[in-house]
C-alpha cells in the first residue's frame, strides 16, 4: 500500500494497531523482529516507505480527531448499509481514507467516527477485494474525483467528462 500511496501522490500514510511498520529510530520492538519486518516491507514497497511520510500509532481514534481538526473529511472504505458508491462520491479537497483489516474490515466503532463510508461496487460473485487492492482502487477513484486533479496521465476520463 505504501508504494500505491506514493505512486498516487498521497501526502501521508498512518499505520495503526498491529499493522507492520518500517524501522524507526529508537524502535522499541525486538531488534531482530523489527529488522525482519522492515526487510519484508522494503521488498514489497521497493523503497516507497522511504519516500512517503508515514506514522505508526497503536490507536486510530487520536489520528481521526487530529485529521478532522485539520479539516480532513474522514472516509472509510467498507461495505456497509450507509455506504455511498465510490464511483458517485464527490471527493472533497482534503480526505483521509481508512482501510480495514484483511478479513474483518473496518471496526464498527471506527465506522461510527467517520464522516462517510465509501463502497467499491462489485460485479463478480466474491463479496470483497483484498485490502491492498481495495485501497488502490479506492485511492485512484478518489484522486480522479478531486476537483484539482487535471493531469490526463492519471485520469484521462476526466478530460471527456469536463469537455
Amino acid at each position: 500500500m505504501m508504494r500505491t500511496a506514493e505512486g498516487l501522490g498521497v501526502e501521508k500514510v498512518y499505520l495503526t494497531g498491529y499493522t507492520p511498520y518500517p524501522l524507526v529510530k529508537d524502535d522499541d520492538r525486538l531488534p531482530h523482529l523489527a529488522r525482519k519486518i522492515d526487510a519484508r516491507i522494503h521488498k514489497t514497497a521497493l523503497g516507497a516507505e522511504t519516500m512517503i511520510p508515514w506514522e505508526h500509532s497503536a490507536e486510530i481514534k487520536p489520528i481521526i480527531e487530529t485529521l478532522r481538526r485539520e479539516g480532513f473529511q474522514i472516509a472509510a472504505l467498507e461495505q456497509d448499509s450507509r455506504a455511498v458508491k465510490s464511483i458517485t462520491f464527490h471527493t472533497p479537497e482534503q480526505i483521509a481514507l481508512i482501510v480495514g483489516r484483511e478479513v474483518e474490515g473496518v471496526e464498527a466503532e471506527v465506522l461510527d467516527l467517520c464522516d462517510t463510508i465509501i463502497e467499491i461496487p462489485m460485479k463478480g460473485k466474491k463479496e470483497s477485494f483484498n485490502v491492498s487492492a481495495a485501497a488502490a482502487i479506492g485511492l485512484y477513484q478518489l484522486l480522479c474525483r478531486l476537483p484539482a486533479t487535471s493531469d490526463p496521465r492519471l485520469c484521462p476520463e476526466q478530460l471527456s467528462s469536463q469537455a
